[in-house]
């Protein structure tokens, strides 16, 4: 049975929202023969989040052992998935029904691509929702063809945290940059210009808006322009070099 892992890295001060998260992914249906796990790794000297994914008999919780940041951590989580495609779902952010299934569809509609991009609206603390803008067309995206963009522009078009990719194509770039942030962005721009892909025309998640998303806080913000020059160079030197990667190997239900 092919399985679908989700993978979310948290720490201790995300219980309510992982929670919530926790419902949202509860209420997917996947298509049949498809099986769902949640990967939650937990960065910390010691598990608090245990008690929250007690309810959900898919998740597995791992702890980090230390406080080692977001991309250590994501890291940490993607060696311990079994499945082969990964979901990448903020603590914080929230599933829309029918998310998993939209995504799994474009991998058999296509089984050349490596990810997914979904489409998402920021969710506002009032309960509103605002469409997340999408500066590129939807569908089938060809090896590179994204990063035309992402050379002109400081990121991507895409919301990298709701992305679904293969894994053994995350495993095989090294997983998520070693960057003090944007280490998503640094990663989906080297999987987007080796590999195709598709970015869908649904709105599938919601971008939960608050105080203490990491984006707001004053050490992302002044780490940023050093990330984005790290994800630039990184793409300048895999043009510069001309690295290509092979055509995916469907398995499974893919």
């Amino acid at each position: 049975m092919p399985v679908l892992s989700v993978l979310t890295a948290a720490h201790a001060g995300r219980g309510p929202l992982l929670a919530a998260a926790g419902e949202s992914l509860a209420a997917q249906q996947l298509p049949i023969g498809w099986r769902l796990e949640w990967v939650v790794q937990e960065d910390g000297p010691s598990p608090h989040l245990a008690e929250v994914l007690g309810q959900f008999v898919f998740a597995r919780l791992w702890t980090n052992n230390g406080q080692l940041g977001i991309a250590m951590t994501r890291n940490l989580a993607l060696t311990r998935v079994s499945g082969e495609l990964v979901h990448v779902l903020d603590s914080d952010d929230l599933l829309l029904p029918g998310a998993l299934a939209t995504a799994l569809a474009a991998f058999e509609r296509h089984p050349e691509i490596h990810w997914v991009a979904a489409q998402a609206d920021d969710l506002m603390p009032d309960g509103t929702r605002v469409p997340y803008p999408l500066a590129f067309r939807t569908g089938y995206v060809r090896a590179g063809e994204i990063n035309t963009f992402t050379a002109e522009h400081d990121e991507p078009p895409i919301s990298c945290a709701g992305l679904t990719a293969r894994t053994a194509t995350l495993r095989a770039l090294g997983g998520y940059a070693a960057n003090p942030c944007s280490e998503d962005v640094a990663l989906f721009t080297a999987m987007a210009e080796l590999t195709p892909g598709w970015i869908t025309p649904e709105i599938t998640w919601l971008i939960r808006q608050h105080e203490r998303r990491t984006t707001r806080g004053e050490g992302w913000r002044r780490l940023r322009a050093a990330s984005v020059a790290m994800v630039h160079q990184r793409l300048a030197a895999q043009r510069s070099v001309g690295l290509r990667l092979g055509a995916a190997q469907p398995q499974g239900g893919l």
